[in-house]
């Protein structure tokens, strides 16, 4: 996996992680059906209402679109509707799967299955960014897409690793997408889940959070029309569909591949008192159910999605340590400390 380190104004850095990602968004993302589902809605009245609200709330991520579309070489209302695909369609391929639950010596663990377009896993890449205006941050990035809706730690040790959630209903609000990039600028747990619950959205995420020097991780599933903030006490198991007791009314899409992910972390979590770096890695890891794995690689997947790394956090009361999986599952691609 490549590793980029990037800094400057926002546009600046918008306009880098264009460059990073034009060859790939123009040879293999504009063939992909879901661009063209997504591209043809970069003039509806929805988008338009979100671009506005981006423009207005949140200046700083709006200059770094516009430096990404002058870097990708694309036009910016493509780019913008691109990072809300997952507002304006209810299903799109990027699922994952995190675990979270506390080791024998009290250090917090949260791992992450990366999960999306296999025809990308050459074209991603961990970014380390140092903005002029905001908190410096790693995260794991797709090509035409902004950071933090992936797995990122940001320069005070708070951890976010994010699933998708295929909500039916998306209400007028802030693309989801945004609202994580926005996370990354939080200097404590509890200003990132205001962040990601207090302002009006369109898509739905789950996010797991986390912070170095704080005991606490939280499950926050957020919705356009619902959210719900659990405080985890026991190891954790979560496939890319909403499972807090509070939403259980809301509908969603739940392909099959999320339905047997979570029912092996359920059967998991059953036999797991703690959780350590080495046991996250290997549930993530799982081949269990051969059709519809955690860990998965199938050119035939029925979500069209696969693994594309796996981030390994373990969070201490001084530092966070992560290490990044690619396919070999034995040895490390890249490591990091904050």
């Amino acid at each position: 996996m490549k590793k980029i380190t990037l800094s400057g104004s926002a546009f600046e850095v918008g306009q880098q992680l264009g460059e990073f990602g034009r060859a790939a968004w123009h040879n293999k993302l504009t063939k992909i059906a879901l661009w063209q589902t997504v591209i043809a809605m970069k003039d509806a009245p929805q988008t338009l209402a979100m671009r506005a609200a981006v423009q207005t709330q949140f200046p700083l991520i709006w200059q770094e679109f516009e430096g990404m579309a002058a870097g990708l070489h694309a036009p910016i209302d493509e780019v913008f509707a691109w990072n809300c695909r997952g507002d304006l369609v209810r299903s799109t391929s990027d699922g994952c799967t995190t675990v979270a639950g506390v080791s024998a010596n009290g250090e917090r663990v949260i791992a992450h299955n990366e999960d999306g377009f296999p025809q990308l896993r050459e074209d991603c890449a961990l970014v380390s960014i140092t903005p002029t205006d905001g908190l410096a941050f790693t995260s794991f990035a797709y090509p035409g897409s902004i950071c933090g809706h992936t797995f990122a730690v940001n320069e005070k040790g708070l951890v976010n690793t994010v699933n998708n959630i295929r909500a039916v209903e998306r209400p007028a609000g802030m693309p989801r997408q945004i609202l994580a990039r926005a996370a990354l600028n939080a200097h404590t747990l509890d200003e990132a889940i205001g962040i990601l619950t207090a302002a009006s959205r369109a898509g739905a995420f789950h996010h797991t959070l986390g912070q170095l020097g704080d005991s606490r991780v939280f499950s926050v599933e957020a919705t356009g029309t619902g959210c719900s903030v659990l405080p985890l006490a026991a190891v954790f198991g979560h496939a890319n569909h909403l499972i807090h007791q509070q939403l259980a009314p809301l509908e969603q899409v739940v392909t099959a591949s999320s339905g047997s992910r979570q029912a092996r972390l359920q059967d998991w979590q059953r036999t797991q008192a703690q959780l350590n770096a080495e046991d996250a890695l290997k549930i993530l890891s799982d081949q269990h159910n051969a059709e519809l794995p955690i860990y998965r690689l199938s050119p035939h997947d029925p979500d069209e999605e696969n693994t594309l790394a796996t981030a390994i956090f373990v969070l201490s009361n001084l530092q966070v340590s992560a290490q990044i999986f690619t396919e070999n599952r034995d040895v490390a691609a890249l490591k990091l400390t904050v």
